[in-house]
């Protein structure tokens, strides 16, 4: 091998050897690489609103707020609907629940909502409202879920009774539509379509409402 191949050969792996530095240097920086973080940082009034409740008569767990979009945190905001002042409405296909203000303002939960084929929609009122209600299905559901049977003439209160720590009950022209906004323990329920036609919120939330609405107000699901 002449010296002349042996310059050219050795050039050769010496820019080799430079281009492998000059790209490892890309990827280098002068401290610890950062590792982006999976786990969302939650505020801390987040973690307060959805914090256990054990005062309750049936103590509530706080929520697992890894497993809840920030956008159905609880939150005040500006009105969207135009509706009066103490309405709840409902809009099912962005899964919020809008308690409207005064001044413009609203108040915004995430709920769950029915599946299709079981929704309901339109303008109603709350008649009532209850803490840690029975829970009795209809007799169609019964029908389609004999297991239910057992529960015909109720099923007591507690965290795993359907309709959760709070409930408020929705009639229209005087009559019980058998539809309800109820607590519920399910966070991955938040944001689906997954009851049979009543929109769910998490406990936390619906003991926020219970608290701020009378019996009465006007309700309107879209």
């Amino acid at each position: 091998m002449t010296s002349a191949m042996i310059g050219r050969r050795q050039l050769m792996l010496g820019s080799a050897s430079l281009c492998g530095l000059l790209l490892a240097g890309c990827a280098t920086t002068n401290g610890p690489v950062a590792v982006a973080s999976t786990t969302p940082v939650v505020p801390p009034d987040v973690l307060a609103m959805y914090a256990a409740r054990p005062e309750e008569q049936f103590p509530v767990p706080a929520v697992q707020l890894n497993f809840l979009e920030p956008r159905f945190y609880r939150q005040e905001m500006a009105d969207p609907t135009g509706e009066l002042p103490g309405t709840v409405v409902v809009e099912t296909a962005n899964r919020y629940l809008y308690l409207v203000r005064e001044n413009g303002r609203a108040l915004r939960y995430g709920v769950g909502i029915g599946r299709d084929g079981f929704a309901w929609a339109g303008r109603a009122r709350i008649a009532y409202k209850r803490a840690w209600p029975k829970w009795t299905p209809p007799a169609e559901m019964i029908e389609r879920q004999p297991e239910l049977e057992q529960y015909r003439y109720g099923m007591p209160p507690g965290t795993d009774n359907p309709l959760g720590a709070r409930a408020l009950y929705i009639f229209q022209n005087g009559r019980d539509t058998l539809y309800r906004l109820h607590g519920n323990g399910d966070v991955h329920s938040i944001g689906k379509a997954v009851s049979s036609g009543c929109v769910r919120l998490l406990h936390q939330d619906v003991i926020d409402l219970y608290e701020r609405v009378p019996d009465g107000s006007p309700i309107l699901v879209v």
